[in-house]
């Protein structure tokens, strides 16, 4: 009986773990530069190796107007360190911190 209950905590632990990615990844705008058009309006998107999710943890307006022609979301495409997990199709981001 020990080891079912040993063997059911384990598989519930490794269940529950999800791989945490940390690495310099491009940040913009899901609709306006990365073409995503399964949410309706503007929202903060990161593409990792070559595919775009959208973020959870953090809005397209927290780093400064996504609008603004320099340095907006909607128009440039910036470099971030991102730390998260990508879960149900969507980057559930812990951290975000631009680089440029």
């Amino acid at each position: 009986m020990k080891k079912l209950i040993v063997l059911c905590l384990l598989v519930f632990a490794s269940c529950g773990n999800k791989k945490e990615i940390t690495q310099i990844a491009d940040v913009s705008c899901g609709q306006c530069k990365f073409e995503l058009d399964s949410e309706n309006g503007c929202s903060l998107a990161v593409k990792i190796d070559d595919k775009a999710y959208f973020v959870d943890g953090f809005g397209i307006n927290d780093f400064g107007d996504a609008h603004d022609k320099h340095i907006g979301f909607c128009n440039v495409v910036r470099k971030a360190e991102i730390t998260g997990v990508i879960e149900d199709g969507r980057f559930k981001a812990s951290a975000l911190k631009l680089v440029e």
